[in-house]
This record gives structure tokens, sequence and C-alpha cells, in this order.
């Protein structure tokens, strides 16, 4: 099989996996905010929410952490091993600029790692976790 067909069924696998995650319910992004935004007009909302669309941010699975002393660092080679926090099976954290915005599961799909969200943080939850 050509590296080009095999780039494809690749690409096949994810789109199907995207899809059998997709959730038509959902509902549109200017009702998430007009919780915080008071009485803004919806048509308005809807400007201010495509004037950021595009903004990139920075997003990360965290499987866990563990405190490890500089000279314990220096003497890290390949094959080393670093405990962890995390269970194995437990749930990986999903961070967006550091602020916790969900919580999910490791997906394979080709020989690539991807991850399914199992529990989504609200608007109203991630708030009260700033403010604290």
């Amino acid at each position: 099989m050509s590296e080009d067909t095999t780039q494809t069924i690749a690409e096949d696998d994810w789109a199907a996996a995207m899809a059998e995650q997709a959730a038509p319910a959902a509902a549109p992004a200017p009702e998430i905010f007009k919780e915080f935004s008071g009485s803004a007009s919806s048509t308005g909302l809807a400007n201010d929410i495509d004037f950021i669309l595009d903004i990139p941010v920075l997003l990360t699975v965290e499987l866990g952490r563990t405190k490890i002393a500089i000279k314990n660092l220096l003497q890290l080679a390949q094959g080393s091993v670093v405990e962890l926090d995390g269970l194995a099976g437990e749930p990986m954290d999903v961070l967006v600029n550091g602020c916790l915005i969900a919580q999910g599961e490791v997906v394979v799909v080709n020989d690539k790692f991807g991850v399914r969200l199992t529990d989504i943080i609200t608007p109203a939850e991630r708030i009260r976790k700033l403010n604290k």
C-alpha cells in the first residue's frame, strides 16, 4: 500500500471518528456568552463572537504532573520512566491557555493519538474557578 493511500485511509478514519463525536444539539456560540454579557443584542453579540473566532489558543492535554529535583532531572536518559500523579485509566485534563475546560480519554486511530472529550466544564464553573 502506498504512503498516499495510507494517508488517505488515516484521514478517513479521523473524519469518521470526528463525525461520530459531532454533537448535533450543541447550542450556538452566542447563547454561551449571553449568561455573561447581560442584555446584549443577539446581532451585536454574533458580530463580537465572529471577531474572536480566529484567535489562536494553546490547547494542552495533561496526563499528570510531578515534582522532580534538578539533580534527578539531569540523570534522566532515553528509556527513563517518570512517575506522574495521574492514575492509569483516569480522565486526562484538557486545558486552553492553562484553564481547565474539559476532561477526556485517550483514543488511538491508525497509530495516532487523540482525545475523546467525556466531560465539559460549564462556563459558570470556569468563571467560578477563575475567581478563586
